[in-house]
């Protein structure tokens, strides 16, 4: 059998070596116009993407412009929500006071802005500062449970202050920081910080700082924590025999209440006030570097 003529004869394909001329088809101009038909087709789609592209566009000025003012109403409402949401996120979230606890500072039903960029930069938490923290772990160690669509309307109207915060949120005056020692009373009936009686002027009026003695160093890293109207606050006192001692961790805190934003009668901005100014630092000058022997009471 002549094999190589049976090759031969199959194989159609021209040499490798063959010009055009040579009595074969041009194979590499024939695949060369098809690549060439190539561009075209994708210049096409891409024609026809913009078109529709374009068509979208029209058609949702249409709807946005269209609809007359109730639509537009609407649009507008939802953008403002939008944009208060994204702001008490990261800037500024209105808070409404649950309690009397903070009184006379704060009322019922006032509405405070607090500050979320105060202690966002390297700024920590000082005394006679007010807080609003988060008291899981602290003050709250069993998170209630909550519907998740009640939970998902809480916190959407309590962003806007429409709606009280968290049970788990509480707003508290910062007493003692990291290292301080915090006792109660002296002879006189008044609050200590590192061993320098503290008058507490913003208290409300007829209480006590304390009913209740205790006397506590500060770990570092949380604080210290107390209501103005001390006759009717839960605070750090009240959770002194808890996981945590009754402190707050650093990380819990949530912003600063600077301004009273609502009702209009009672707008005003909030300053840290001096009570604690001549209170040294905890083992420096002056400060008390005692350990207390437990806290009681």
């Amino acid at each position: 059998m002549d094999t190589d003529a049976q090759l031969s004869e199959r194989d159609r394909s021209p040499a490798p070596d063959e010009a055009p001329g040579d009595g074969m088809p041009d194979q590499g101009a024939e695949q060369g116009s098809r690549s060439a038909r190539f561009p075209r087709r994708v210049r096409r789609v891409r024609r026809v993407r913009r078109v529709r592209l374009a068509r979208q566009v029209r058609l949702a000025r249409q709807w946005l412009t269209g609809g007359g003012p109730l639509r537009r109403a609407g649009l507008l409402l939802i953008v403002c929500l939008v944009f208060l949401l994204l702001v008490s996120s990261y800037v500024v979230q209105p808070f409404q006071i649950p309690s009397g606890s903070m009184q006379q500072t704060f009322q019922v039903g006032d509405r405070v802005l607090v500050n979320k960029l105060a202690y966002r930069f390297g700024d920590e938490p000082r005394r006679g500062d007010v807080i609003v923290f988060d008291g899981t772990g602290s003050f709250v160690q069993d998170t209630p449970s909550e519907n998740p669509v009640t939970a998902l309307i809480r916190t959407g109207a309590s962003a806007v202050g429409l709606m009280r915060p968290a049970e788990t949120d509480y707003i508290k005056r910062v007493v003692g920081v990291g290292g301080d020692r915090v006792r109660c009373c002296d002879r006189r009936g008044r609050l200590e910080v590192n061993g320098r009686p503290v008058l507490e002027e913003y208290l409300y009026p007829g209480d006590e700082p304390s009913r209740v003695p205790f006397d506590i160093v500060v770990p570092e890293g949380k604080l210290w924590v107390m209501g103005d109207h001390r006759s009717d606050s839960r605070d750090s006192r009240d959770h002194l025999g808890e996981p945590g001692g009754g402190t707050v961790p650093l990380d819990r805190v949530i912003g600063r209440a600077d301004w009273i934003g609502w009702p209009l009668g009672r707008i005003t901005s909030l300053k840290r006030p001096d009570a604690f100014a001549d209170v040294p630092d905890p083992g420096g000058p002056g400060g008390d570097t005692g350990h207390p022997g437990g806290p009681h009471g």
